[in-house]
């Protein structure tokens, strides 16, 4: 793409001398001789640079850089001048002149320089660019659902986004779209501009999890050749989410803690104190209570995250929002795939409400992908959705009777079989009564007993074959 530069001088041999040496690099090159032509040029068209002299024989160069700054912040200005004052050069960075260089210039030098300040501007618009394509897609409108658990959700959400609360708990199974959340609160808040840095506290061992919450300074243990700073500092002045926080090493707990209540903390081998300004998002799919009384989480920790709380609601708790997502990621999928969907079947709906979905909006994003991959019609049907397979994997007979290490809830993991047995059967009670060995009255007992009988996610009146 052709660089498009404006020179403003009044003097003939510098215009000529600068035209040629920018068209041998190749820049596309516009003259002005007084101030009023460059900005009636400025008017019409847009330049990458403007090379500008400060004394014109009708208007000052800084007038013209003062009216061109009020509608355009990314054009490049180097200011040219014969009568170098320090007082000038520093009125012309204030009004965002890139430079301030004296004549006569070294023509290798000012090319330098050009090239410098087109490079600082390109990156200044790719970031900007970037930001506005972060903003739009975690806006409010990409947190999809009617449902009112979800409506009120998202109110909390809007307030915390405008308001300067700095510590958030965000609490929901997994596959909820805790991340999202927490994206969609940094995005629509004062802290956008400022970075958004996340982690995963299970991801990688506790030394190695301290020294990047913290950073480290150089020798502080084998290996930290440099100083290393960490996601804290890097994130002064915008968001850190810690995922997974629940499970955090207890050392670990006591640290973070700390900078919760003062905001300071130093890093890994250091003994300064540095202070940040940055917003806490934490997220957990744990019960934290049940943890604080086994004595593995600090109740102190979590009364200073437990500052506003937001509870995602599991997708089987959402009712029509399953449908309304499901047919969103399947359109989304079939133009990423560019398949030509046209439409997605009632049996198929009805096939998705009736599951539990234990994955949540993960899940059904992952079914919906695999739906799209794999059929081979217009039209997503039945039978290509696949329910389950992480829960009923073939050969592995344990995967229903394990006991995880935290327990379960018997009225829980009942529900659950009965709502993924109704949805495997596609609603036909005698089906999945036989998927239980149980018999159909037995089946319909458990029913009425989990207010299942006539859920509303879900029609399961169907009778016999």
């Amino acid at each position: 793409m052709s660089i498009h530069v404006l020179i403003v001088e009044d003097e003939s041999l510098i215009r000529w001398s600068l035209r040629q040496k920018f068209e041998q690099t190749g820049y596309d090159v516009t003259e002005a001789e007084r101030g009023s032509e460059g900005l009636a040029i400025l008017e019409s068209r847009q330049f990458d640079l403007v090379m500008l002299d400060h004394k014109l024989p009708d208007v000052t160069g800084l007038e013209i850089l003062r009216q061109l700054r009020q509608r355009d912040q990314d054009t490049v200005v180097i200011m040219m001048t014969a009568y170098s004052r320090i007082e000038d050069a520093v009125e012309a960075i204030k009004l965002g002149a890139y430079d301030y260089v004296p004549k006569p210039f070294q023509m290798d030098l000012l090319l330098l320089t050009v090239e410098k300040a087109l490079e600082t501007t390109r990156l200044r618009r790719e970031v900007r660019e970037l930001r506005r394509h972060m903003e739009h897609q975690f806006g409010f409108d990409q947190v999809i659902g009617e449902h009112e658990s979800m409506r009120q959700m998202m109110e909390i959400v809007k307030s915390i986004s405008a308001s300067r609360a700095t510590t958030v708990l965000l609490r929901g199974a997994t596959g909820t779209g805790k991340d999202l959340i927490a994206r969609v609160i940094h995005y629509n808040s004062e802290r956008a501009p400022k970075p958004f840095m996340n982690i995963t506290c299970t991801a990688i061992s506790e030394a190695l999890l301290e020294s990047e919450l913290f950073g480290h300074e150089r020798g502080a243990f084998t290996d930290a050749r440099t100083q290393k700073n960490g996601l804290f500092e890097l994130a002064d002045g915008g968001t850190v989410f810690l995922d997974e926080v629940g499970d955090m090493p207890a050392t670990l707990q006591g640290k973070l803690l700390r900078f919760l209540e003062e905001r300071t903390f130093r890093r890994v081998g250091g003994t300064d104190e540095i202070s940040v300004d940055v917003r806490i998002i934490a997220a957990t799919n744990r019960d934290i209570e049940a943890a604080i009384d086994k004595g593995l989480f600090r109740s102190d920790l979590l009364f200073r995250l437990d500052v506003v709380s937001i509870d995602i609601p599991a997708l089987r708790d959402r009712g029509d929002d399953i449908a309304d997502l499901a047919r969103i990621f399947i359109h989304r999928f079939a133009s990423e795939f560019k398949k030509e969907m046209t439409n997605v079947s009632d049996d198929a709906i009805k096939k998705m409400i009736r599951y539990p979905w234990p994955g949540n909006v993960r899940e059904l994003r992952n079914v919906c992908e695999r739906a799209v991959l794999l059929c081979k019609g217009p039209v997503i049907e039945k039978d290509d959705i696949t329910l389950g397979r992480l829960s009923n994997s073939p050969g592995d007979d344990t995967a229903l009777t394990k006991i995880p290490e935290k327990g379960l809830n018997m009225d829980q993991l009942e529900k659950k079989l009965l709502q993924q047995a109704l949805a495997q059967s596609d609603g036909n009670q005698t089906k999945a009564a036989k998927l239980l060995s149980m018999s159909r009255d037995t089946f319909r007992y458990r029913l009425e007993k989990h207010d299942l009988l006539n859920h509303k996610s879900g029609d399961t009146s169907v009778d016999d074959d």
